[in-house]
């Protein structure tokens, strides 16, 4: 896994013990499931609108904002970046069609 994402999940381990009027990520925790989604929400919107805007800066700044808080989100529930990467080295080389598949038949049991 790369260092940054080791390190900043680290970090965000660490926020959750930390008062919310010192941190932006402790109040996040402080406020509860609904305004993180609410954040996800909010910087996926931008991203999309940075990629219909064709800036290639402002993606890759939106993007950065995305994924920090989809790293906040998994910490909260106790999941890490690491969760996420195994995920996508299970799909490797697996169809995304026989993927999805897989998934309609494990939700059908």
């Amino acid at each position: 896994m790369s260092e940054v994402l080791q390190q900043l999940a680290h970090i965000l381990e660490q926020r959750k013990l930390e008062s919310a009027d010192q941190s932006y990520v402790a109040s996040l925790y402080k406020k509860g499931l609904d305004t993180i989604l609410k954040k996800i929400g909010e910087e996926a919107t931008e991203t999309v609108i940075a990629a219909k805007n064709g800036d290639k800066q402002q993606i890759i700044y939106e993007t950065a904002d995305l994924w920090f808080h989809c790293l906040v989100l998994l910490a909260d529930q106790n999941l890490g970046p690491e969760d996420i990467l195994q995920e996508l080295q299970r799909r490797f080389g697996l169809s995304g069609l026989d993927e999805k598949a897989q998934r309609n038949k494990s939700s059908e049991n």
